[in-house]
């Protein structure tokens, strides 16, 4: 029989342990305690990303065959403009091949961060109501990119062997190097944008133009040789090939692009593994302060959503 008189209601609430929520904030501890909630929580965190994936393609006749869509078309249009108005196809064998690679590894950091920059605004109604490791939403996004980058790196692949080139090589360890090194620098990006864009509600279309500008600033449609020539080895070349885009775009290159290139069209710059490892070691600490800076400014999401 249970005693239903206010000392018995008022000693059962007592009797009840406090829980703290969220992660100390000192002496680093954070990052650790982030850590192990987003583990705690990694079936919300599929459960996210499934969400993610079927709201894309929801109600579409042609489902995933949508996530090709953009890249496709992209290709076409530089492969016409660029390659054969500009010329461009001339100093670069299997043109298409090369442009589709670039755009490839473009498209995973590119959707990383545009959709993470979001992602917190956009589950604005489900952070009011309950408490959760709120990294979980701009990680969710980085899923959602995953999957469509491995539907459209399985069509490159597909083009590396339907012009018999397929890239059995060494090089082609270049590849995983090229896209870890993207994801952990775009979650980083998308740590702190995310963070700011729920402050300031610009930094969404802000990013815009930001991609637009990484995106001419990365070999993607053109040689890096071009950039080679016209740079000289100035200080301006140095820091173009220590752009990480730029290294990850290379990497991509050297791994599925089989033909290569005349020294004109296409350059790659000495100890390319070596300074693809230094630049992955600085984005992975830039995802330590990226973090940091996400635990700092989400105690107020809330009430700023």
């Amino acid at each position: 029989m249970v005693n239903k008189s206010p000392g018995a209601v008022t000693q059962r609430h007592i009797s009840e342990p406090l829980v703290e929520i969220g992660g100390r904030d000192r002496d680093g501890r954070g990052t650790w305690s982030a850590i192990v909630e987003v583990f705690a929580h990694r079936e919300l965190l599929r459960r996210l990303v499934s969400r993610e994936i079927r709201a894309k393609y929801k109600n579409s006749s042609l489902g995933i065959v949508w996530s090709l869509m953009r890249p496709l078309v992209q290709l076409a249009i530089y492969y016409v403009a660029i390659g054969q108005f500009l010329g461009a196809a001339r100093g670069i064998p299997d043109f298409a091949v090369f442009v589709f690679t670039g755009l490839t590894i473009w498209s995973l950091y590119s959707e990383i961060i545009s959709s993470g920059t979001s992602s917190i605004i956009n589950n604005a109604g489900l952070i009011k109501k309950v408490y959760l490791p709120r990294e979980i939403f701009p990680l969710s996004m980085v899923g959602g990119a995953l999957f469509n980058f491995a539907i459209q790196f399985l069509v490159l692949v597909a083009a590396t062997f339907a012009i018999g080139k397929p890239p059995w090589h060494i090089e082609l360890l270049y590849a995983p190097l090229a896209i870890v090194l993207m994801i952990v620098l775009g979650t980083a990006l998308a740590l702190v944008l995310s963070a700011l864009n729920v402050y300031l509600r610009d930094i969404q279309h802000l990013i815009e133009i930001f991609l637009l500008v990484v995106f001419w600033a990365s070999p993607i449609v053109y040689g890096s040789g071009f950039v080679h020539t016209a740079l000289n080895g100035s200080w301006i070349e140095q820091i173009y090939f220590a752009n990480p885009v730029t290294l990850a775009v290379l990497g991509m290159q050297k791994a599925m692009w089989v033909a290569g290139g005349s020294d004109a069209a296409q350059y790659w710059p000495p100890h390319l593994a070596l300074r693809m490892f230094i630049a992955l070691a600085l984005s992975a600490v830039f995802l330590w302060i990226a973090q940091r800076i996400f635990s700092r400014l989400q105690s107020n999401f809330a009430q700023e959503l």
